[in-house]
């Protein structure tokens, strides 16, 4: 998350005022360094981590900006309902790429929250053979490119749009 959030700040984003959601939110670092960039931010996880999380959004964020960050329940492939399709100018996700068995239903997620200018940011470390497998699966659904290397964590952003995908040949 620290990787992305450090993009996000000095990657020329600019968030001001664009929809932007967060998957797998954990601690919501990343979400509430968007807000804090501009961002309305809706910021997700499942059920059993939203009071610790609605807890870090209170925490961190000044009052004046809380308004602009909503915590909310997703479970990946389910609940889509509760989310308009296509709503948001980004995606967000860090370190969500490790459980091999979440895969289709993230994949699911992102095509349903995709619009075609929506820009979705993922980082992670590329540890195993199954996440590589993740990479090729969103290669196969959206144009993939990798945006930033930190090599000192080890961590890789990668960009991913809807769209043409003659660019990743």
């Amino acid at each position: 998350a620290v990787v992305l959030c450090t993009y996000l700040e000095i990657g020329g984003i600019d968030l001001r005022d664009r929809s932007v959601i967060e998957l797998g939110a954990g601690t919501g670092l990343l979400g509430i360094v968007a807000t804090l960039l501009g961002a309305r931010v809706t910021i997700t996880d499942r059920a059993a981590a939203l009071e610790f999380l609605e807890s870090n959004v209170q925490a961190n964020l000044p009052s004046e900006l809380r308004s602009r960050a909503v915590v909310k329940e997703l479970t990946w492939g389910k609940d889509l309902g509760n989310f308009p399709p296509g709503a948001f100018d980004f995606i967000l996700g860090a370190d969500i790429v490790y459980l091999e068995e979440t895969f289709a239903e993230l994949l699911q997620t992102l095509e349903h929250l995709c619009s075609e200018q929506t820009v979705i940011l993922l980082s992670c470390r590329i540890r195993y053979e199954r996440d590589h497998k993740f990479l090729k699966m969103l290669r196969g659904r959206f144009s993939v490119h990798e945006v930033h290397y930190d090599s000192i964590k080890d961590v890789h952003i990668y960009r991913a749009e809807r769209g043409s995908r003659k660019d990743d040949f």
